[in-house]
C-alpha cells in the first residue's frame, strides 16, 4: 500500500513540475507540495482511516506592529544633486 501511496505521490510531482516550466532543482518542493494535496483531497491517508480534514488553516493573529517615534517619520533623506547631462 505505501508503495501506492508513493507512486501517486510522483505522478502528482511530475505533474506539478511540468505545469510550472520543468523547473531545474525544485524536486524536494514539489514532492512535498505533491504529497500536501494528496493528503488534503479528502481521501484516507491510511486504508480504514479517516479522512483528513479540509479547507483553510486558521490564521494565527498577527503581531502588534512595532511604534514608531516621531523623529522616525519626520526624518528626511536629503536629495541627491541632479546628475549632468551628457552632451
Amino acid at each position: 500500500m505505501a508503495g501506492d501511496r508513493e507512486n501517486r505521490i510522483r505522478e502528482k510531482a511530475h505533474q506539478i513540475w511540468e505545469k510550472e516550466g520543468r523547473p531545474h532543482g525544485h524536486d524536494k518542493r514539489h514532492w512535498d507540495e505533491a504529497e500536501r494535496e494528496l493528503d488534503t483531497d479528502g481521501s484516507p491517508a491510511v486504508p480504514g482511516g479517516a479522512p483528513k480534514a479540509r479547507g483553510r488553516a486558521k490564521a494565527t493573529p498577527a503581531a502588534p506592529a512595532a511604534k514608531t517615534s516621531a523623529v522616525t517619520k519626520t526624518a528626511a533623506r536629503p536629495k541627491a544633486p541632479p546628475r549632468a547631462r551628457k552632451s
